[in-house]
């Protein structure tokens, strides 16, 4: 099936209005290492509503198309593709830079084949589409920025392993959920992790879930009880910066203690306690930076489905390409209200 030379698509034409859908945006070809996708399932999520509203990161390269979380089939190769073929089911999480042309809300994008896995047939597309931006966050934190043994490295001693403890602070969210996942799979002794479900969440993986109600003193004395003075590597994948004390405050006081955090803003130190032997805040950027790391997961994310090591999370599916949909979705996040992560089927 021939494909046409325009398409519909959802755009951002100014920034603080809502998406407008037109149908003549042009269909982009796929360059060398790329393939060009017809899109299945965009998935929504709250960065969306900052670029929509704020104009994050897009203020500067209007009108554009939002939505990260891509699912599709193949419909043309680029130079240089090897592995893939007409028709194969693809996830792939669109570029961050500006001008991107592989964003979700639109019927045809382009993907980077070093960004991108086949889904294997026990996985649906909407299964898929709650995979990439969820995950490429915590795993860039714990494998990039902390630098934590990642699942696919093979010179680590399980000792190691076996006597490396984590915090994820956040366990209710999917970057929790994900990030879990992520250290069972490199096989990191002990997981703990506050807020969420304790039964979901041990059953990803976590080895502790600490209760997060209370004041933060009480939470820090639950996660105290866990890991002593011996914390090192925590991630926070929920909390502005006034609530990453919790994380912080967790570190240990002898040895200098690391805190990598997915939302970013200046940092209090003068909440700090303790810390004898010093503590960093890293800021996380998705995977800006961390492409090396990003890419040997996408290496290895067929696998991980197929044996099912790695298991999608929850999902809403609303119908067609409709400006009135997502600007709803978007419209919620905007005012704070709970959102089922929600996919746009085409």
């Amino acid at each position: 099936m021939a494909v046409p030379e325009t398409q519909k698509a959802l755009l951002v034409k100014e920034i603080g209005k809502p998406l407008v859908l037109v149908t003549d945006w042009p269909i982009p070809q796929p360059g060398p290492n790329q393939v060009q996708i017809k899109i299945t399932v965009a998935g929504i999520n709250p960065h969306d509503q900052r670029s929509r509203d704020l104009g994050i990161p897009i203020a500067n390269d209007l009108p554009a198309v939002l939505t990260h979380d891509v699912v599709g089939k193949v419909t043309k190769l680029g130079e240089y593709v090897t592995g893939l073929t007409i028709g194969d089911r693809i996830v792939t999480m669109a570029s961050l830079n500006p001008g991107s042309r592989q964003n979700g809300l639109q019927e045809y994008a382009v993907a980077d084949i070093k960004m991108l896995a086949k889904i294997p047939e026990s996985i649906s597309d909407n299964e898929a589409a709650t995979l990439p931006v969820n995950t490429i966050a915590p795993l860039a934190g714990l494998f990039g920025k902390l630098k934590l043994p990642a699942p696919w490295s093979s010179d680590i001693p399980k000792s190691q392993r076996d006597s490396t403890t984590v915090l994820i602070v956040g366990g209710g969210s999917s970057c929790g959920k994900f990030a879990v996942q992520l250290l069972r799979l490199a096989r990191i002794g002990q997981i703990i992790v506050v807020g969420g479900d304790q039964a979901e969440l041990e059953g990803l993986g976590a080895t502790h879930v600490v209760d997060r109600h209370g004041s933060q003193d009480e939470v820090l004395g639950r996660i105290r009880a866990l890991v002593g003075d011996e914390l090192v590597y925590a991630l926070d994948v929920i909390n502005p910066p006034e609530g990453q004390f919790l994380a912080v405050n967790a570190l240990s006081s002898y040895k200098k203690g690391s805190l990598a955090r997915l939302l970013l803003g200046p940092f209090d130190e003068s909440r700090v306690q303790g810390k004898k032997a010093g503590f960093e805040v890293i800021n996380v950027y998705s995977a800006i930076g961390e492409e090396g790391v990003c890419e040997a997961f996408w290496a290895h994310l067929h696998e991980y489905l197929s044996t099912g090591d790695f298991k999608p999370l929850g999902y809403t599916v609303k119908n067609g390409l409709s400006a009135e949909i997502v600007n709803e979705v978007l419209d919620a996040y905007r005012d704070g209200k709970k959102v089922t992560k929600t996919h746009l089927l085409f």
